[in-house]
């Protein structure tokens, strides 16, 4: 029996920023001057427009996870089917990030995003408004889409509206909002769908994009099309990025379930993805402008972030997986109760939020994210000691330095992804960035799932041996259940059955708390390995009126 579930996206999605084309675009796209010394009332407005925009796209995530039964039931979808309520989502947003960047460029920032806006009002309409599983697939895919811009788009506007002196502060604004979002999505859902009405997963974001709106249109300044931009895009990398990211992302997230290449319809997938990654690749040499900025990975500082974001992305998705399922599987947890645990990460978030931005301005990068690394790995290797008796209670201390490693690791990441590149390369650099985080999780989680499957029918096996009905050990669990059974029912071969079936029950979840176990245990050296790569990161200058990097 596979203890695998449906896994989550916090990620981070989840998860793409709005880039410029250069510098002069940039300052004038965001609305700021070259070198100011301090941030004025607009700049912030513009930064409380992007950060509710995040924050709205990275709910929407997750926010259908606890209540994904209940939309089942009345779309009329079957298990297998509503899985396809999440992928949905995640496809269209990963193809999104990348192409923020170019769509900025195109339309302007303002028109982009209040575009963007209004439709996801209207897609969120849609979904709370379906009553077949069609369309509530189709208004998760224009979610995903119109949402994946936004979570980018905070980050590119606080690299260009706030001066160097501020960056810390708005960087811990986006940090924060990137990792509470995917907490808080299934909590919110949950209560909603038991105390309201699964609908109101949606319609919530009507009032939340009414006022997005109202932020934009008084943040951020009116701007024109480029529509030559348009007419000579990069279409070769756009078509390659387009069926093989979202070919890649279908790979990952059913690939487990359809046991992998046995499956043709995976084979297919994996064959659309290698041709998308081989266009991706042609269009890095004959594009003026690829669409993605593979070139910037050439920076060893900003390669070295996109490497470390990765496995800190599969650890939060890894982790934001196996608690709940821990939790539900093992301890009987419901999704409310096991998202009151997750939460508990967040109580460091908020208690660190007055002191980051200035640790961010005088503590050296390198040293805070291998702290942060350290305390990430920490929490997972004291989730290795679980037992079948564990409960939420056990979960606390790990959850906690957990919150912390997330802080520390995550922000000077933020901050150092947009210092390692120029002004006019930091929307590219946001959306490789915010890429390279979902991917991780993606990835991370294909990962687990495989690890959790297999090591649990080794698990089973292996104590199937051990325990069988001809051990002494194994007599006496028998004969004192039956005896149990027998004296409820009067019935001694039904005992006998029910005294096994409850053996056997036994076994399984022994073997899922070692395999959980086993699975913290990797993820924990996957976040250790990254410390050598932590050593490339460079703090920027702390000097307000400095110039911006050039990261090459």
């Amino acid at each position: 029996m596979s203890i695998r579930g449906r896994h989550t996206r916090a990620a981070a999605s989840p998860p793409a920023a709005l880039p410029v084309a250069d510098a002069t675009l940039a300052a004038n796209a965001a609305g700021a001057p070259s070198h100011p010394e301090r941030a004025g009332a607009v700049d912030w407005i513009a930064v409380a427009a992007g950060s509710l925009g995040a924050l709205m796209a990275t709910l929407d995530i997750s926010i259908t996870n606890s209540a994904l039964p209940q939309i089942q039931g009345s779309v009329g979808a079957t298990g297998t089917e509503g899985t396809w309520i999440s992928t949905g989502y995640l496809m269209s947003e990963i193809v999104m990030i990348p192409l923020a960047a170019w769509l900025t460029r195109v339309f302007g920032l303002r028109n982009f995003l209040l575009t963007n806006a209004a439709l996801f009002m209207a897609f969120s309409m849609m979904c709370g408004a379906s009553h077949s599983l069609e369309w509530m697939i189709i208004g998760r895919v224009g979610q995903g889409f119109t949402g994946g811009a936004m979570i980018p788009t905070a980050q590119t506007i606080i690299r260009t509206r706030l001066p160097r002196a501020q960056l810390p502060v708005g960087m811990t604004i986006f940090g924060l909002i990137v990792l509470l979002g995917p907490l808080l999505g299934p909590v919110l859902g949950g209560w909603l769908a038991e105390n309201v009405s699964w609908k109101w997963c949606f319609f919530i974001n009507f009032p939340v994009c009414a006022a997005l709106i109202a932020l934009l249109l008084a943040g951020l300044p009116a701007d024109r099309p480029h529509w030559h931009d348009f007419i000579n895009a990069d279409w070769i990398g756009i078509v390659g990025l387009s069926i093989g990211l979202s070919s890649l992302t279908l790979v990952l997230e059913e690939g487990q379930r359809h046991q992998w290449f046995e499956s043709g319809e995976i084979v297919t997938f994996a064959l659309i993805t290698a041709l998308g990654f081989v266009l991706i690749a042609i269009s890095q040499f004959v594009a003026r402008k690829p669409i993605m900025r593979l070139s910037l990975l050439r920076n060893p500082r900003y390669a070295s972030v996109i490497v470390i974001v990765s496995a800190v992305g599969a650890g939060l998705y890894g982790v934001a997986y196996l608690v709940p399922q821990f939790l539900s599987l093992i301890s009987g947890y419901n999704a409310e109760q096991s998202g009151d645990i997750m939460l508990l990460s967040g109580v460091p978030a908020f208690l660190m939020m007055p002191l980051l931005p200035r640790l961010l301005g005088k503590v050296d990068f390198r040293v805070m994210v291998i702290g942060g690394l350290v305390c990430f790995a920490v929490s997972c290797m004291l989730d290795t000691s679980l037992t079948a008796q564990s409960a939420g209670h056990d979960f606390i201390w790990s959850q906690l330095l957990r919150g912390v490693g997330q802080m520390l690791a995550m922000m000077p990441l933020n901050q150092a992804s947009m210092s390692a590149v120029s002004r006019e390369d930091s929307g590219d650099a946001a959306g490789l960035y915010n890429m390279a985080r979902n991917l991780g999780g993606s990835i991370g989680l294909a990962v687990i799932g495989v690890v959790i499957d297999r090591r649990n029918a080794f698990h089973v096996a292996a104590l199937r041996e051990t325990v069988t009905a001809n051990s002494s050990i194994g007599q006496e669990r028998i004969a004192a259940s039956a005896a149990g059974w027998l004296a409820r029912t009067g019935d001694a071969a039904y005992a006998k059955m029910q005294a096994l079936a409850q053996l056997a029950a036994q076994i399984q979840q022994q073997a899922a708390v070692m395999t959980y176990s086993e699975t913290f245990y990797l993820l924990a050296i996957a976040l250790l390995a990254c410390i050598p790569l932590a050593l490339l990161l460079r703090t920027p200058a702390a000097q307000p009126g400095s110039p911006p990097s050039s990261g090459h």
